[in-house]
C-alpha cells in the first residue's frame, strides 16, 4: 500500500465547504469522484485542512492509499475529470505514517476586502465601501501576534483539545483599492479568520478602541468577537510542511 499526497486549488463558491458531507456538494466528494473514476474502485482521501462554504483555496492537500499504480499522466487526466473550480496542481510520493493534516507545520489564510466596487471580484472577496482607518487595522493586526489563546475567535460548538495558536504573522496589506488581511499559525480555529477580519474591521471603522480589542481577545467569550464577515473573501494560501517530507512525482503536461 502506497500513500501520496494530492495538493489542489479551488474556488469555493459553488460548494458547501471542503469536506465530504452527506447530501452536500463539498470539493472532497469531487476530488474523491474523479479518483473513484480514474482508479475505477473507490478512493477515500483525508484533507489537510477544512474549509467553509464560499471559501477559497490557492492551496490544500489531501492524502489518499492505494494498492494500484499511479497512472504516467494521473495529473493530467484528474485535472480532466475535476469541474473548472478544482484543479490538482501535483501529486507526492510520502512515507506511509504522513498524514496531510496532522503532519502539518502550519497554515496561511488570506481575507481580502475590495473597496471600489468590481463585479470582478463579487465573489472573491468582500466590498466593503466604508472608511476606514488602516493605521488602526494594522495597530490591531499586531496585538494579534501578542497572545495565544484565541477561545473568543473560535465558533461555538467546536471540540478541539485546546485554543491555543502560534501566531507566526499578522498584517494588512493595501493596494489598488484593496485591503489584505495576511496570517499565519500553526493551527487556525473554525471561524478564526473571520473572526479576527471582522472585529478588526469595528476598530478600524472606530467602533471598537484598541484596548477593547485587547478585552475581546481577554474575555475568552466568542459572543464579544465579530464573526460577520462574507465567506468568498477568505483564501487558504499554503499548508507548510516538514522539508524533505513531499516528493513530487514528475508528471506530463
Amino acid at each position: 500500500m502506497s500513500r501520496y499526497f494530492i495538493e489542489v486549488g479551488y474556488k469555493g463558491t459553488q460548494y458547501s465547504g471542503f469536506q465530504v458531507q452527506e447530501n452536500s456538494h463539498t470539493v472532497q466528494a469531487e476530488i474523491d469522484r474523479a479518483l473513484r473514476i480514474l482508479f475505477r474502485e473507490p478512493v477515500v482521501s483525508t484533507g489537510s485542512s477544512r474549509t467553509d462554504a464560499g471559501v477559497h483555496a490557492a492551496q490544500n492537500f489531501l492524502h489518499f492509499d492505494t494498492q494500484l499504480p499511479l497512472h504516467p499522466q494521473f495529473v493530467y487526466k484528474i485535472n480532466a475529470i475535476l469541474p473548472d473550480d478544482i484543479v490538482l496542481k501535483g501529486v507526492y510520493e510520502v512515507p506511509e505514517d504522513a498524514h496531510s493534516r496532522f503532519s502539518a507545520l502550519g497554515r496561511a489564510y488570506e481575507y481580502t476586502l475590495y473597496t471600489h466596487k468590481d463585479p470582478f471580484m463579487q465573489d472573491r472577496g468582500y466590498f466593503f465601501p466604508y472608511r476606514i482607518d488602516l493605521s488602526l487595522l494594522e495597530q490591531a493586526a499586531a496585538i494579534v501576534k501578542e497572545y495565544h489563546d484565541f477561545t473568543s475567535f473560535s465558533k461555538r460548538n467546536t471540540q478541539v483539545r485546546t485554543f491555543l495558536c502560534a501566531i507566526a504573522t499578522s498584517y494588512w496589506s493595501s493596494d489598488s483599492g484593496r485591503l489584505v488581511y495576511n496570517v499565519s499559525a500553526n493551527r487556525f480555529l473554525r471561524g478564526m479568520v473571520r473572526g479576527l477580519v471582522g472585529t478588526m474591521l469595528r476598530v478600524g471603522r472606530g467602533r471598537l478602541s484598541l484596548e477593547q480589542f485587547r478585552e475581546v481577545i481577554e474575555s475568552r467569550n466568542c459572543a464579544k468577537a465579530d464573526f460577520a464577515v462574507p465567506p468568498q473573501g477568505l483564501f487558504l494560501m499554503k499548508v507548510s510542511y516538514p522539508e524533505g517530507l513531499l516528493h513530487k512525482i514528475a508528471q506530463p503536461r
